[in-house]
């Protein structure tokens, strides 16, 4: 569990300063959370986010990438005979050096890219062989100039079949790299994966203050005393989520894509994608009877029913039941957790091809990651895909529920990165 500085500051908030340049309002007004220098802003993280991208792709451009022939990584420099990286070069000197004979458990046909060169040896090996790698070069010394040039005439000479190869080799590259990335973000960032969830300890949610005489006048009838008691769950409920609310910003950060879009539509990307994603993560720890956050806190299916109604929280559990029977593991469902966040077409969407064009990278990859694992279900993938509108179906709902909110604001007192994220009223400047 991470330290709780997630805990807003009454200034913590994520949307008016990505509305500033639109707005144009007076500096005079009170900046909302989100507009505040505090590290939970929304807005203001992953604008920097944005601009430090900027930054390191403009400097990046100035340098060409020239990949290695063995793997596909920065190739270093010109190593026995061949453009390789200083991983492949090593690898083929302590092969060539202590004359280790490999072995493969595939037929000899894996395929040897950066994420998994170290996997088959064998195959590692047959490869740097095939890319023209040297093993005079190794016990002898450096290839000569002429014949370097040679190679290299050589290698302009590449036939369709070997260019159709490394196109395809190239994409599969692209590919893993997303798997990378997006697994990366998700375990950094994610309060629910299996690590962090293992040996969670199960706490009730917390009780309402004893209520004094009277209170308990003023809460005399059955509707009053439930409509404290639905305050008071929210709240307590509230207090529970707004750390992954911030968890869910640095992910977004992270995803291939989302730095790249406009602070408007990656602001609606958030707070419209937070519940569902959200959702997907706690169904882990989602069952018949109750609900856990990432703390051990739970609350029970009878308190939810309070929060919400009866018929949302069934849908809600069936929801987890079901989705917990595709046995994702962590590097899928954050997979599935960035394919959520990119949905090109949430209301008020302003790039929505950009959107779509990085959401298909990211599909490609969840739908390679889950044939990887899951060869035995060929259904899973599309199995997948089917619980994509029914999150959105739920978060429908779930925004719907959330009037209750903006019509009892007063008599609550939320997070304010929670208020922030539902657009619940903090204060009467909010409702106009």
């Amino acid at each position: 569990m991470e330290p709780t500085s997630s805990t807003p500051s009454p200034e913590t908030s994520i949307a008016d300063s990505t509305y500033t340049s639109v707005k144009q309002e007076p500096s005079s007004n009170p900046a909302s959370p989100l507009e505040a220098s505090s590290p939970t802003s929304i807005a203001v993280r992953t604008r920097e986010q944005h601009y430090a991208a900027a930054d390191s792709n403009s400097s990046s451009t100035t340098k060409s990438f020239v990949p290695c022939k063995v793997c596909g990584d920065k190739a270093s420099g010109y190593h026995y005979g061949v453009t390789s990286c200083e991983g492949c070069k090593g690898f083929f000197r302590r092969s060539i050096q202590k004359q280790i004979e490999y072995r493969c458990l595939r037929d000899g046909k894996c395929l040897v890219i950066r994420l998994n060169r170290n996997r088959c040896q064998y195959c590692r090996f047959k490869k740097c062989l095939a890319v023209g790698m040297s093993r005079d070069s190794v016990r002898y010394g450096r290839v000569p100039k002429r014949s370097r040039e040679r190679s290299t005439d050589e290698s302009s000479r590449v036939s369709t079949t070997d260019a159709d190869q490394s196109d395809s080799e190239s994409k599969q590259l692209a590919v893993y790299d997303v798997i990378q990335t997006v697994s990366q973000a998700h375990n950094a960032n994610c309060g629910y994966t299996e690590e962090h969830t293992r040996n969670l300890v199960r706490k009730p949610l917390a009780q309402p203050p004893p209520t004094s005489p009277e209170d308990n006048e003023v809460a005399s009838s059955t509707a009053e005393s439930l409509e404290y008691q639905r305050c008071w769950l929210w709240q307590q409920f509230a207090t529970n989520i707004t750390p992954s609310v911030q968890r869910v910003v640095e992910f977004a950060k992270r995803v291939p894509g989302f730095c790249d879009l406009g602070q408007d539509d990656q602001l609606i990307l958030i707070k419209i994608g937070f519940f569902e994603i959200w959702l997907s993560h706690v169904a882990r720890l989602t069952t018949n009877t109750s609900m856990m956050f990432d703390d051990g806190t739970t609350v029970t299916r009878q308190q939810l029913e309070i929060m919400y109604d009866s018929d949302f929280i069934s849908s809600v559990i069936q929801f987890a039941n079901t989705f917990n029977a595709l046995s994702l593991n962590d590097m899928e469902l954050g997979l599935f957790s960035s394919v959520v966040l990119l949905t090109g077409d949430r209301p008020g969407i302003t790039d929505v091809k950009s959107i779509e064009h990085h959401q298909d990278k990211l599909m490609e990859a969840l739908k390679v990651q889950v044939g990887r694992n899951h060869a035995n279900d060929p259904q899973l993938f599309s199995n997948l895909l089917i619980k994509l509108p029914e999150l959105r179906n739920l978060g429908a709902k779930h925004t719907a529920h959330l009037d209750w909110f903006r019509i009892n604001w007063v008599k609550l007192s939320l997070p304010p990165l929670f208020a922030e994220i539902f657009d619940i009223p903090k204060c009467e400047d909010d409702l106009q």
